[in-house]
């Protein structure tokens, strides 16, 4: 698929809710950018309240261009804006 989606730990998810809450979108969203590897978009991270985690979509081009496979560990950074 086009798409695919990293879910961020579960302690960075809280801390993140807990601290930025009152900046967050429709869909309990917040534009960020971020970073893996070499690569770096603007996009935005959804907090999916059944996981209590915030997920962040990763598109097909950044998961060529670091030749990223479903299952792989990613190291991701992540900036609001």
């Amino acid at each position: 698929g086009a798409w695919h989606f990293l879910s961020l730990p579960k302690a960075d998810s809280a801390k993140l809710r807990e601290k930025h809450k009152s900046i967050q979108r429709g869909w309990n969203s917040m534009r960020v950018q971020a970073k893996i590897g070499k690569t770096i978009w603007e996009t935005s991270v959804f907090f999916n309240t059944k996981s209590s985690q915030y997920i962040l979509p990763l598109k097909a081009a950044v998961r060529k261009a670091e030749g990223i496979y479903e299952g792989d560990q990613v190291k991701i950074k992540i900036d609001l804006i």
